[in-house]
């Protein structure tokens, strides 16, 4: 199924430019506040802006599980309006980019979550399920670049476009936080190490075959020697850098999976109201209030709260750090992703994690005891990377490739 660009027609696989929907010339480039700008522009990261050239065909595979894939893969677009993107995606995914762009539905992988954890027998049966028809989705692929014709290929930790690209001998790199985990060195504890292994095995088969990586994340470990890659900071959506963060007294809470049983009878123990986002009811409970989905809401109470209550997410997590905001996390089982999103949170003295699903009395207590310290580890941090993303993907755009060989010198011929 193909989702058509809603202000265009769309015939065959011929598609337009993207003109984002009022979208201003200052959205873009707007800062929070005097002591955290981003720099959105292309010279960020010390990097010339390309020079002008014809627009790319860009095709662009995106994982289709939860929204944070879908955020970043628009962001990028909306970033480049001179290009002609199609996107590859399925379930969610699929339904935020077909707001602005064209989208070819190829199904993928799926996470399949159960009481804020990740159900790893449903998960292992849905994704068996689906690659048995590996090869007839590659070839779905396969059809398309020969129709659409890309010059350089993009994935968000999905895995047929990057084995689709290799195939047809096109450039392709993958634009990512997942890949921190295989690609980069990390001191983890003992409780860790088995969790880091089976999901590192599972990156590595379904998901590593582009022919360069761009990790975006909040902490920066070493890169393993000898891989293709690159380290950025967090990719932002324009509508968190228009924000202008305050301090507040409320607590914003989002749960984005099936939670866990004592969640609300935590957020119900603290002292402050509570605005919850991500729940399946509306209304008023004591200091809790329960939020409709709205971005533009929840990106204002977030801005103006005082702390985060969430998973592990990236996205989010760094979101709040951009705007200056502590987070207690409450990473999703089974997650391995997240529980290392969650380490490096405390190791950076920007909040505290929870790993028990039944969290002990004063946990909220002791979390606000350290909010002083956290706000001003926070203050101290970076945490925009677009405009270091967006020379580096002009350059991809350009050249096909983040590391251009550099010429040979040749040695003066004696007279």
């Amino acid at each position: 199924m193909i989702f058509p660009h809603p202000f265009q027609s769309l015939s065959g696989i011929s598609l337009g430019r993207h003109r984002p929907p009022s979208l201003t010339s200052g959205e873009r480039t707007a800062t929070v506040e005097e002591r955290r700008p981003c720099d959105t522009s292309m010279r960020a990261g010390g990097l010339s802006p390309p020079l002008q050239k014809p627009m790319a065909r860009i095709l662009y595979g995106v994982h289709g599980t939860a929204h944070g894939h879908a955020i970043r893969a628009l962001t990028v677009a909306r970033a480049f309006p001179e290009h002609e993107f199609l996107f590859l995606s399925y379930g969610r995914g699929a339904a935020i980019l077909a707001r602005e762009f064209p989208v070819e539905e190829v199904n993928g992988p799926l996470t399949v979550f159960s009481r804020h954890r990740v159900a790893l027998g449903a998960t292992l049966w849905e994704n068996a399920k689906i690659l048995r028809h590996s090869g007839r989705l590659l070839a779905r692929v396969a059809h398309l670049i020969r129709d659409f014709r890309p010059q350089v290929c993009l994935t968000d930790y999905d895995p047929w476009t990057p084995w689709a690209a290799r195939r047809a001998g096109l450039p392709c790199l993958s634009l990512d936080h997942q890949h921190i985990i295989t690609l980069c060195r990390h001191a983890l504890p003992r409780s860790h190490l088995w969790a880091s292994l089976t999901t590192g095995l599972a990156v590595r088969l379904l998901f590593s075959q582009a022919r360069e990586y761009l990790i975006t994340s909040f902490f920066r470990p070493p890169l393993k020697s000898r891989v293709k890659a690159r380290l950025a900071g967090p990719l932002l959506r324009e509508s968190v850098l228009s924000q202008r963060p305050s301090p507040g007294e409320h607590v914003v809470a989002y749960q984005s999976v099936p939670t866990f049983a004592g969640f609300v009878a935590f957020l119900h123990s603290l002292k402050r109201p509570v605005r919850v986002y991500g729940l399946p009811r509306q209304g008023t409970e004591g200091n809790l209030t329960f939020r409709p989905p709205s971005e533009k809401g929840f990106l204002s109470d977030l801005a103006s709260c005082a702390y985060v209550i969430c998973g592990g997410s990236h996205t989010l997590l760094s979101e709040a750090f951009y705007l200056g905001k502590p987070v207690l996390s409450f990473p999703i089982r089974n997650a391995f992703e997240q529980v290392l999103n969650a380490h490096y949170l405390e190791r950076l003295g920007f909040g505290a994690a929870c790993r028990d699903l039944r969290p002990p009395p004063g946990l909220g207590r002791d979390f606000e005891t350290r909010l002083a310290s956290y706000q001003a580890n926070l203050a101290q941090g970076s945490f925009c990377g677009n405009g270091e993303i967006f020379a580096l993907l002009a350059r991809f755009f350009r050249e096909g490739t983040l590391f251009p060989s550099r010429p040979r010198e040749v040695a003066p011929q004696r007279v």
